[in-house]
């Protein structure tokens, strides 16, 4: 079965591999989600191979830990769940990363970038601005910010923190770090919060955050307001003028009430680069430059920044 599974996963339009708890198995190609030609026995047989699998990824699962979160030998990113929180089963969901980075040109030619967005794109990393890129689940994110990244000048130096290493970065010089989950005995864990402040002591040129997802962007922050600029991060956000909401929820994971991550954001996010997927394309749907009037204070009240007059606003076209 596993060979099977790993006859999917090799198919270069695969993104997501999914097996439910009654052995169905569905695949996105980039599409939508569809019913592979492939059909575990039963229950149990879901259960036995979510329970290898996780061994795989050097994770825990049974009983007593009926979830895992954990890389997979080759870079393919696991989680799987049993019983009981799974009610009807034990599901397997597995991402499959994508094995080459694509350059702007490239995300231009198959529709997910108009040429407006694709020279806006290089100036907001030529002027070094730091960037959110939002957007949902299977949107694109990872593979625009890999974009981005092949952008930066070859004598700059990147430093990667990642919950699981998924960027594709072709630049020759980057530093990757990645969280560690606590071991079976509770020990051990190195979070995304104590890598953001291991990173800022390795003299980066470019500072990024894989996703953002935590308290962690307090400390991401601190960094883009204290010299570490032109920096890239990912979040999930349903439309640019969600990223804000979405920045405050997380601030209050750290304590931080929420004028003040308004305020902290606007200083250190430059722009917001939001993708959607539609018809099964993903594309960038807007790009917005954050702005600040010199001298002034933003309102606690202010839901999404202010763009800024150049480039005002740039749609994704028709």
């Amino acid at each position: 079965m596993e060979r099977a599974i790993s006859h999917l996963i090799a198919d270069e339009a695969v993104t997501d591999v999914l097996i439910n708890g009654d052995g169905s198995v569905w695949v996105d190609r980039g599409r939508h989600l569809e019913r592979a030609d492939l059909t575990l026995n039963d229950a149990q047989a879901v259960r036995r191979l979510a329970i290898r699998l996780a061994a795989a990824a050097q994770r825990r699962l049974d009983d007593a830990m009926p979830h895992a979160d954990g890389q997979l030998p080759g870079g393919v990113r696991l989680h799987a769940v049993l019983a009981p929180i799974a009610t009807d089963g034990a599901h397997i969901s597995l991402r499959v990363p994508r094995r080459r980075a694509l350059s702007t040109e490239q995300l231009q030619a198959s529709g997910s970038l108009t040429p407006a967005q694709t020279e806006t794109l290089h100036e907001l990393v030529h002027r070094r601005r730091s960037v959110l890129v939002s957007g949902g689940t299977g949107t694109g994110k990872t593979t625009l910010l890999a974009a981005l990244l092949a952008l930066v000048p070859p004598h700059e130096r990147v430093v990667v923190v990642e919950d699981v290493s998924e960027v594709p970065v072709t630049h020759p010089h980057v530093v990757r770090l990645q969280a560690r989950h606590r071991n079976v005995e509770g020990a051990g864990e190195v979070t995304m919060t104590e890598l953001v402040r291991q990173a800022m002591r390795m003299r980066p040129d470019r500072l990024v955050v894989g996703e953002v997802r935590g308290a962690e962007v307090i400390d991401l922050f601190r960094a883009f307001n204290t010299g570490h600029e032109g920096g890239f991060a990912t979040i999930h956000a349903n439309s640019a003028q969600d990223v804000m909401t979405r920045l405050a929820a997380l601030g209050s994971l750290a304590g931080l009430p929420e004028a003040a991550v308004r305020s902290q954001a606007l200083a250190a996010i430059d722009a917001v680069v939001h993708l959607e997927r539609e018809a099964g394309t993903r594309r960038v749907r807007e790009i917005v430059e954050w702005t600040v009037a010199a001298g002034s204070r933003p309102s606690p009240a202010v839901a999404t920044a202010r763009a800024a007059a150049h480039p005002e606003h740039v749609p994704a076209g028709p």
